[in-house]
């Protein structure tokens, strides 16, 4: 029985590429009405970690979540790991994984841009990345760089005048920085997140712009693979597309999840919570979790 109204199972905080720090996140939910929460940042899991501890209190049920990169078919798919067990030890196993890949990642990128012009990028891009976490220079926490840092590196630095131009000159599809990671494939994932415990769910399968003959290949390896839902309600998929993931997830006997996949308040992302219903004749993946 689905019991919650206000459902958000994708979204994130400052710990990746989010703008809210884990309590503001939470405060906004609280705002928002969300009844049950997944923070959801990508392959790091230190700030639902805060998000559960501040919210013995709070109205808002959070759940443990992450989204982890992965390959396949040669294109990059993010699979959200929900409700799993966070003391598990093969959790850090899996994070200092995914942590060496996206290092491997940053440094590359930072090499590339020193190339084009400047020294000190990936210095830089971390200095950023601690500072929007509010962490000291010297405090020995290990931050995660993405892309965005890398734009707002090249923002102060004067190269350019935006995030916008940053992607579109450095950083988008086909640029300088645009480094592809050595992913784990996305068996290995849906694995990883079956083993913690949890449900594996393909996150906004609209964004990797497949045919529908493409589309259901994915999904066949997707549940063959032990994945056991799909995102149906996401924030950038328009509302009258809905219907038609919601048949893919019956045909593939896949549960429907949905999130916002929220950023910041500012921009074009989509708000926390504020998403259409899943259409009738899903199956909510939420549906039997213990209250």
């Amino acid at each position: 029985m689905n019991r919650y109204s206000v459902v958000d199972l994708h979204c994130h905080t400052n710990h990746s590429d989010g703008a809210l720090s884990p309590l503001e996140l939470l405060a906004r939910a609280e705002e928002q009405g969300v009844e049950l929460l997944a923070v959801t940042d990508h392959d790091e899991v230190s700030g639902v970690r805060e998000v559960i501890a501040a919210s013995t209190n709070s109205p808002v049920r959070v759940i443990s979540g992450i989204e982890l990169s992965s390959v396949w078919g040669g294109v990059g798919i993010h699979v959200v790991g929900l409700n799993f067990d966070l003391d598990a030890p093969l959790l850090g196993e899996v994070l200092e994984l995914q942590r060496q890949a996206r290092d491997a990642r940053a440094q590359t990128i930072a090499t590339r841009l020193e190339r084009i012009g400047g020294e000190g990028v990936l210095a830089g891009a971390l200095a950023i990345a601690r500072q929007s976490r509010g962490l000291s220079q010297d405090a020995g926490v290990r931050v995660q760089l993405g892309r965005p840092h890398f734009a707002d590196y090249l923002i102060a630095s004067g190269v350019v005048d935006s995030r916008e131009m940053a992607f579109r000159k450095y950083l988008g599809a086909g640029k300088p920085g645009d480094v592809k990671c050595h992913w784990p494939t996305m068996e290995t994932v849906i694995g990883w997140i079956r083993a913690l415990g949890g449900t594996a769910v393909l996150a906004h399968p609209h964004h990797y712009k497949m045919t529908n003959t493409r589309l259901r290949k994915l999904l066949s390896a997707f549940a063959a693979a032990g994945g056991e839902a799909m995102e149906v309600a996401s924030g950038s998929l328009p509302r009258h597309k809905m219907p038609w993931y919601a048949s893919l997830c019956a045909e593939f006997g896949l549960k429907a999840s949905m999130g916002s996949d929220f950023h910041a308040p500012l921009g074009p992302w989509c708000e926390l919570g504020k998403l259409a219903p899943l259409p009738d004749g899903c199956e909510p993946v939420w549906g039997d979790w213990a209250g």
